[in-house]
């Protein structure tokens, strides 16, 4: 017996029906259901401060108990559990919430009653484990949380036709309200001397489906009216969550925003790009001549002046990328990807870390840690730079503006956008199948379930997307200002360091020409020339970096400050091939990570063995990939 038990005050007199009281007053209340149902507020509301919070002997779960005082002025313990989708356990919160449910937890004694609570709002979903938990026969009372949000949202729900079905009491409750909390106590005080209302719908030994199948029709039937809007809602799960319109109308959004990347970009860019431009003119009309100048012309302004002008680029991804997680189309996204995800050995808990990596590869390889399976999530952690981040989008950029001509290839289609988004396609393939392999080898084991709560269809708020946007951008801006005018200012210095006698090229007398001289040998045979080979360094640091190493890299070897001043995407298509340009495209694909992704995977992982291991089969799949672009594209003529 816990220490809050042995306050229960047992009365031995017999009731009206005979029946002692110490035989039906509950010692121990446990509060079960989905995550999300709202049982932290309802806890709150039942136990005020009376509560303990600690952990449960041998595991790092949260233990939560409180009194509760009954009608009939004894108290009870009443535990809150942690949030579960199935008694059959996949992680370690449910596994605890199994064991107490089944009195095989140390330290805690069995509860006399089941307290289900349900999100009024989302009632399909949260009956399918209400109906295991109610299977058990065990005295339970099901609490029907949050219908002021399900009347909000214009669905109004009977709790006596759920009774009937379920075969248990089902009180309204408004946990942060505190409606509907005395017939709740009412309901839990009598659980154990009543027996069950009515003969249930719900059977013991019946499967997931079949359970399903069964939530469905309950939640159906319980339902006294629904708006417009609801139905609307539920018309539109059907149609984009279709398992084969679904997948259609995902790829179609995709595509269209990347066509918006570059069709609506275009302009803003282009202004910030003649901007950069202008400043730098002035700076060579005002200042004197010397490397003071340089520093300011080819190291500061063409350096870091050549990512900034992919802000457009970025915000305009985001917006979609934010819009979409506004309006509740992201989750279904995730809900579509499950299938594919499981087709390489991987569970859906993996695909919002990678989907965060679409952002950047570090806070989706953080969000691995909601993965409980330790090879779902070192799988995760190893493919997740693979995901095309937005670090990556200023190197797809410059090379599709210089290359790829801007000519329509159907009504709405233009060849820039569809040429980025078969890059971000060839990434999520490239990270499937490494996942695909991984989990055949050195990661070998079974794929975890994944169950899922779909958020409600809302319109996003325009403030919500500004502030989104904002950092977004000062998250960009801060870091072109920082880390990259660093690595930048750092190579315009190895360039121009010793200086060239009169007439000759000084990348080749320079410290940074020795070092992709030497690079230049390894990389040659995969189509890359020496200033590739010079970009390809410091871009491990961001990158992003790559552009502005390129820049930087033609600003110091122009000839004549006309040359000097001309836009990266002039320069390259003068010095490189169309087949180069395509296999450093595949590189960056491919690409190993940046420095901070290799920082927080050897945290993650507690050493440098996976690290390592990462960035070697990294380097190894951009070497290769970018060898057979560059040799396919030469043998069809374009190199």
């Amino acid at each position: 017996m816990t220490e809050l038990a042995t306050l229960v005050d047992r009365q031995t007199q017999p009731d009206d029906h005979g029946t002692s009281v110490a035989d039906t007053t509950p010692r121990v209340a446990a509060l079960v259901g989905n995550p999300n149902a709202g049982k932290s507020a309802l806890f709150n509301a039942l136990t005020g401060a009376r509560q303990k919070i600690a952990n449960y002997p041998g595991v790092t779960v949260e233990r939560k108990a409180g009194r509760l005082p009954l009608p009939d002025s004894t108290v009870i313990e009443l535990v809150d559990l942690p949030g579960s989708y199935a008694l059959h356990a996949s992680s370690p919160d449910e596994e605890v919430t199994r064991k107490v449910i089944m009195g095989e937890q140390p330290g805690q004694a069995k509860p006399d009653v089941l307290v289900v609570v349900l999100d009024a709002s989302n009632l399909e979903q949260h009956l399918v484990f209400a109906q295991e938990v109610i299977a058990l026969g065990r005295p339970t009372v099901v609490a029907l949380n949050m219908v002021d949000l399900a009347e909000r949202d214009g669905l109004v729900i009977d709790p006596t036709a759920l009774e009937t079905a379920l075969g248990v009491p089902v009180i309204a409750t408004v946990a942060v309200r505190r409606r509907g909390l005395d017939a709740l106590i009412a309901a839990i005080a009598g659980a154990q001397a009543q027996s069950r209302l009515h003969a249930p719908v719900v059977q013991p030994h019946i499967g997931m489906s079949e359970r399903r199948m069964l939530a469905h029709e309950i939640g159906r039937a319980a339902i006294l009216s629904e708006t417009s809007r609801h139905r609307l809602h539920a018309r539109l799960d059907r149609v984009l969550l279709h398992p084969w319109w679904g997948p259609v109308i995902l790829f179609a959004t995709l595509f269209v925003v990347f066509q918006a990347v570059f069709s609506w970009a275009k302009p803003l860019a282009d202004a910030l790009g003649a901007g950069f431009s202008m400043l730098s003119d002035l700076a060579r009309a005002y200042l004197p001549a010397g490397l003071g100048r340089d520093f300011l012309t080819d190291g500061a302004i063409a350096g870091v002046g050549s990512v900034v002008v992919f802000l457009p680029q970025i915000l305009i991804l985001f917006f979609f990328i934010l819009t979409m997680e506004a309006t509740g189309y992201m989750a279904r996204a995730a809900f579509l990807m499950d299938r594919m995800m499981a087709g390489v050995g991987l569970s859906g808990r993996s695909f919002i870390p990678l989907l965060s990596s679409f952002a950047c590869a570090v806070p989706g390889i953080m969000a691995t840690r909601s993965i409980t399976d330790p090879k779902d999530r070192l799988t995760t952690i190893l493919v997740a730079p693979l995901m095309t981040c937005s670090a990556r989008l200023p190197v797809y950029a410059v090379i599709i503006g210089a290359f790829i001509p801007q000519r329509a290839v159907g009504p709405g289609l233009g060849l820039q956008g569809l040429v980025l988004f078969g890059l971000y396609v060839f990434g999520v393939v490239g990270a499937m199948l490494v996942a695909l392999v991984l989990r055949s080898s050195v990661t070998k084991g079974a794929a975890s379930g994944f169950i899922m709560e779909l958020p409600k269809y809302q319109m996003p708020t325009v403030k919500d997307l500004a502030i989104g946007l904002w950092q977004r951008a000062w998250i960009f801006l801060r870091r072109a200002g920082t880390m990259i005018f660093t690595v930048t200012i750092a190579l315009w210095l190895l360039l121009n360091l010793p200086q060239a006698e009169p007439g000759k090229s000084q990348v080749d007398a320079s410290i940074a020409g020795h070092i992709a001289n030497g690079l230049a040998v390894v990389v040659k045979p995969i189509g890359f020339n020496r200033d590739i080979a010079l970009a390809l360094i410091p871009a491990m640091a961001a990158r992003e970096v790559a552009v502005s190493s390129l820049a930087t890299t033609y600003a110091v070897d122009a000839k004549d400050e006309d040359k000097a001043s001309q836009a990266l995407g002039t320069q390259l298509k003068t010095r490189w091939s169309l087949a180069t340009a395509l296999a450093f495209l595949a590189w960056f694909v491919f690409a190993p990570q940046c420095l901070s992704t290799i920082a927080v995977a050897r945290r993650e992982t507690n050493g440098w063995r996976w690290p390592a291991f990462m960035m070697g089969y990294m380097f190894a799949l951009a070497y290769v990939f970018s060898g057979l672009t560059y040799w396919s594209a030469v043998a069809l003529g374009l190199g």
